[in-house]
């Protein structure tokens, strides 16, 4: 039996030509596409502006994604979401929702497993479809009767390995005729894929662009983060200078303070020599606790003292607020950890 085709994952143009080849109007297009990314229809039975013929049509040759919730947990801390979702093929993934003043941002994933973090324990699976990482908002928003406003690609995965299928799911979510969410509230995080950075940058596209960082010199990032083996550090801080003359965008750089590892002073003196000049900012995250790493959090002090040093050296940096940490919902914290 032939593999029915992912209709969620067609942007409008394709979807006109799919149904074209079916003998259909052009128009049935739009009307489709409201259902599957507007009213989030789970079936094609719902779909009742069309011919009864058609939906059968529809049911026969294609599929409509739809995760299956397994699991919420909700941090007693500050409200954070944290969802445990199944795919069609058994596996399994973890979004966030995290609600801010200024609305609800979702953190998705991107792929099944991953290469770092806490997911890298179980390793890469496979790359999430289109309509797999748009099912995420879409069902999030349905779940809390609201808004999703924001969107992170920070979960679970590498989003620049899975490159195509992230492109298509932007111009998915930010389409008009669907939930239409601004460019500009996309954020899209990498470990640091020199090559397809600097491809993103020839996109011209107007998301945010967040390296994971975490290291001020090549040999500690190598400590940290395996990519470091094929892309030195300064490749990537040329790749993301890259991203910025591109699109205008300032580029935000992830620095988790691992205790006594990269929370020095000459951590500190080192990062703002590496990045000076650069229009970025720096998001100080001490570095949160997973069972099966033994990093250590770098105390108050620490970060407070490290931020202060990058801030005398002229760089824009914040400390993160991190939510559901009591839930394994933070950063760095999302893994492949749940069975069948």
């Amino acid at each position: 039996m032939s593999e029915k085709t992912d209709i969620k994952s067609f942007n409008m143009a394709e979807l006109e030509a799919f149904l074209t080849e079916m003998g259909q109007k052009r128009f049935r297009a739009k009307q489709i596409y409201e259902w599957l990314h507007v009213k989030q229809a789970g079936s094609f039975e719902e779909m009742t502006n069309l011919s009864k013929p058609l939906r059968e049509k529809l049911e026969e040759s294609c599929k409509i994604t739809s995760l299956q919730k397994v699991q919420v947990q909700v941090s007693k801390q500050d409200g954070t979401r944290k969802y445990l979702f199944s795919l069609g093929d058994g596996n399994l993934i973890e979004s966030v929702r995290m609600r801010y003043k200024h609305g609800n941002s979702v953190c998705i994933s991107s792929q099944v497993g991953c290469r770092f973090c806490a997911s890298t324990l179980d390793g890469l699976v496979r790359g999430l479809t289109p309509s797999e990482m748009l099912d995420q908002i879409y069902a999030i928003g349905k779940d809390i009767g609201e808004r999703i406003s924001n969107v992170v690609v920070m979960g679970t995965g590498e989003p620049l390995d899975n490159f195509d299928n992230l492109l298509k799911f932007i111009e998915l979510l930010t389409d008009e005729n669907g939930l239409h969410i601004s460019q500009r509230n996309v954020t899209v995080s990498t470990c640091g894929i020199v090559p397809r950075i600097r491809e993103l940058a020839d996109k011209k596209l107007t998301i945010t662009l967040a390296l994971s960082l975490h290291a001020s010199n090549q040999k500690k990032r190598l400590e940290l983060m395996p990519v470091a083996n094929k892309y030195d550090i300064h490749e990537v801080i040329d790749a993301c200078k890259y991203y910025f003359e591109k699109t205008g965008r300032r580029v935000t750089f992830e620095y988790s303070l691992v205790g006594g590892v990269n929370d020095t002073d000459e951590d500190a003196r080192e990062l703002t020599r590496l990045i000076a000049g650069m229009n970025c900012h720096v998001n100080l995250i001490p570095v949160n606790p997973i069972k099966e790493r033994d990093y250590v959090q770098s105390d108050r002090r620490a970060v407070e003292a490290f931020l202060h040093k990058l801030e005398k050296g002229g760089i824009n940096v914040t400390i993160r607020r991190e939510m559901g940490r009591d839930i394994d919902g933070a950063c760095g914290q999302l893994r492949r950890k749940y069975r069948k």
